[in-house]
């Protein structure tokens, strides 16, 4: 026993026990980093907020609330709505449904080790939206807004006033008239699509909600990119599969660093965001060149994009700089992951509606007809829609 404590203590071995001493510390103090986020801490939240009377689901180490959504969904799905059924929200939202029903309209809930506060009073939530100090923080997944979307959904602060300033004008009326030819060239297209499917009855069954995806990703491929719309369809369609692969392991996205093993799906993903940000990079690469160049650029999201950055770090001077070419690509990655979801949705439950209202889907036809005719649509008759306005402000 003194032997090999001679030998440890010997000049030869100090190197190897302070080696492996400063080893074991550090990786006891990951454990306990860990271990703080995964349980102290949701723990500690837990308690505070019970203490100013929240009421909501126990935390469950790592997995949260997970296995409940994940469960409550399987459910919600295998039934079908009734017929002129409006209430969706236990179809939609099962567990927050049952959530907000059993412990009120301010509850608390679990998304992994994460804290989620819903409030579904509409007062109170107007309230939380309009302040100004800076309480409402946003949740941040960076592997996952990594591989997704990123930009101003992701920003606070500085960051995000300086974001919202450069992107604001690409969003003016007056820009957005601009467009009205792509919205109108995309629907046309797919009207005609539709006709060319009608049988010898002239009817035909169409499942609306992937086709009114693909319409709203043509949409922004064309708004977005302009004459360069073909990469921008390309884009839709590899944010697509990174969704869905993405919400298929919904269940193992919480654990903490589940998304940086080199699994298969993992590895696809990757190969997904790395297409995505060399078509952008090389769409982007393209636009400055011919901004440089003298040509007029500003008839796409892109383009105005790109002039109001520019405009911004011109009018600031060299000490303030506008958005980086990184942060550019994001933000066109959330243009389309934003815009295609929301309003394929929207167009989608709007039509289930009006399927289930005819006298409202002939209302809302004649008033078209009677304003446009066989016409294309103009700007200036928009403000005279006031059945279809009624309809849109209903399903929304």
């Amino acid at each position: 026993m003194a032997m090999v404590l001679r030998e440890m203590m010997s000049p030869a071995s100090m190197p190897w026990t302070l080696v492996f001493g400063t080893l074991g510390i550090v990786l006891l103090w990951q454990a306990a980093r860990l271990l703080d986020r995964l349980w102290w801490n949701p723990r500690r939240l837990e308690r505070a907020l019970r203490a100013q009377s929240l009421r909501g689901t126990s935390y469950r180490f790592l997995i949260g609330d997970v296995n409940d959504y994940e469960r409550r969904n399987k459910e919600a799905r295998s039934r079908s709505i009734p017929l002129r059924c409006h209430d969706i929200a236990p179809h939609v939202a099962p567990l927050l449904h049952d959530i907000v029903g059993e412990h009120g309209k301010v509850c608390i809930s679990w998304y992994g080790p994460y804290l989620k506060v819903t409030i579904s009073d509409p007062d109170l939530t107007k309230e939380v939206m309009s302040n100004k100090f800076g309480h409402f923080e946003k949740l941040q997944f960076l592997a996952l807004s990594r591989l997704l979307a990123g930009g101003l959904a992701t920003y606070e602060g500085e960051k995000w006033v300086m974001h919202r300033r450069i992107l604001n004008p690409a969003f003016q009326l007056e820009k957005l008239k601009l467009m009205l030819p792509a919205f109108s060239t995309c629907c046309e297209e797919l009207v005609s699509k539709w006709v060319q499917s009608l049988g010898s009855d002239g009817t035909c069954e169409v499942d609306v909600c992937p086709e009114l995806q693909r319409l709203t990703g043509d949409v922004i491929s064309r708004t977005a990119f302009g004459s360069n719309y073909l990469e921008g369809t390309r884009i839709f369609q590899l944010q697509s599969e990174q969704a869905e692969r993405l919400l298929a392991r919904i269940k193992k996205i919480v654990i903490p660093g589940y998304l940086s093993l080199p699994t298969k799906n993992n590895r696809r993903m990757e190969e997904i965001n790395n297409e995505i940000e060399s078509i952008l990079l090389s769409l982007i690469g393209k636009r400055m060149q011919a901004m440089q160049e003298g040509e007029n650029t500003k008839d796409d999201l892109l383009g105005l994009m790109l002039e109001s950055n520019m405009r911004d770090i011109d009018e600031n001077g060299h000490s303030i700089t506008g958005m980086t070419i990184k942060e550019i690509v994001e933000e066109c990655k959330l243009f389309y992951f934003a815009g295609t979801e929301t309003t394929s949705i929207l167009l989608t439950w709007t039509m289930i509606v009006l399927s289930m209202h005819p006298e409202w889907q002939d209302r809302a036809r004649e008033e078209v007809l009677r304003l446009f005719g066989k016409n294309r649509l103009v700007y200036e008759g928009f403000s005279q829609l006031k059945t279809v306005s009624i309809v849109l402000f209903t399903t929304t």
